[in-house]
């Protein structure tokens, strides 16, 4: 089993390689390290029943691991989620995240800079195996007079190409981000849009969110299910947060003040913003969680990617409402997909209404 893991893997470095040569040369050194990485990921990885039988592994990441398990069949069993070898496999690396994301806005707007590859189309990132690399490249952003924040990513979805593995860099999240967590990731697996950021990332957010609600039910258990309760309500609440100064920067840079106006008023934002986020930590008790968000001064690039999670998830909300299940659902969501962007706009538009008007 080994020995065909090994082989396929040097497959699959043969055709990156084609890739990387038809890229071009200016992409060389940057598609290099994520095939590296990729490689290395997997080479890594065995599967959770050898770390199970493994004396050596400790009982709380032998307990994390079977909750992965149940976690992964409930997915296939109820949420009707890909049955594939992804997620069945754990990898324990020597670092904090498994990747490095670049995210880079102008100046004076909160528009992402995009990058295009060749499998996942256009996104609004540019990810990195080394912190080192991502933030060489991020200085050279900088100097190129963009705001830029480097993130650290415990997770991504590579769309079903390799059978993605649990990692180390996420496996001691509390469980019910566990599961919402790979109810994303794989939902990515189901049905993904090349360049359409905003709509495979609000779409992957309903199915972690719907998915958490049928696992928590699922788990008849109520201390479970309040512990998770109390993190949503904080995750809401620093949502609300970023949106209403996401606002405040959108008015401030479609005004006709001057560009000198605009920079000292985007400056004041911020600091209001970090402000309001201490007056925030103060009614959740002191919880830091999300003190990472402002490691590096605050930019743009903080909040160009708030609405790609989340926009469209009242639509999604209501397409899943007129579905009869998971299945239909992903069938109806795959439908929208094969449309031209400007069609499944208009159709997600109709969406949002329709779960605008039934929440009044």
């Amino acid at each position: 089993m080994r020995r065909k893991r090994l082989v396929k893997i040097v497959l699959m470095a043969g055709a990156a390689a084609a890739c990387l040569l038809a890229a071009g040369c200016s992409s060389l050194g940057y598609y290099a390290q994520a095939a590296h990485g990729q490689f290395s990921l997997l080479a890594q990885a065995k599967p959770i029943d050898d770390w199970l039988a493994d004396p050596a592994t400790s009982e709380r990441l032998r307990a994390k691991l079977q909750t992965v398990r149940e976690i992964r069949r409930f997915a296939v069993e109820q949420l009707s989620l890909p049955d594939n070898g992804s997620y069945k496999n754990y990898a324990q690396l020597q670092r904090p995240f498994v990747v490095w994301n670049v995210v880079a806005a102008p100046a004076l707007s909160l528009k992402a800079k995009q990058w295009c590859f060749p499998i996942a189309g256009c996104v609004d990132y540019r990810g990195y195996y080394s912190r080192q690399d991502a933030q060489d490249y991020a200085d050279d952003l900088v100097k190129q007079g963009y705001d830029v924040q480097v993130l650290g990513v415990p997770a991504y979805s590579t769309l079903g190409w390799f059978n993605d593995p649990v990692m180390s860099t996420f496996i001691n999240y509390p469980d019910g981000e566990l599961a919402r967590l790979i109810f994303h990731e794989l939902g990515h697996q189901v049905v993904y849009v090349k360049g359409d950021s905003q709509f495979n990332e609000s779409y992957a957010t309903t199915v972690e969110e719907l998915g958490l609600d049928r696992w928590l039910q699922a788990q008849h258990d109520d201390k479970l299910a309040q512990a998770y309760r109390v993190f949503a309500a904080r995750k809401e609440d620093f949502l609300e947060l970023l949106l209403k100064y996401r606002s405040q920067l959108d008015a401030n840079y479609e005004s006709d003040a001057d560009e000198a106006d605009k920079l000292q008023r985007k400056a004041a934002i911020f600091d209001a913003l970090r402000a309001e986020y201490q007056q925030l930590k103060v009614r959740w008790g002191g919880f830091s969680g999300y003190d990472r968000w402002f490691a590096m001064p605050l930019s743009n690039a903080h909040l160009a990617l708030v609405g790609t999670y989340h926009d469209r998830v009242p639509a999604f909300r209501a397409l899943f409402r007129q579905s009869r299940d998971f299945a239909d659902f992903f069938e109806r969501v795959k439908a929208l997909a094969k449309l031209d962007k400007p069609q499944r706009d208009e159709q997600l538009d109709r969406l949002q209404a329709t779960s605008a008007t039934a929440a009044k």
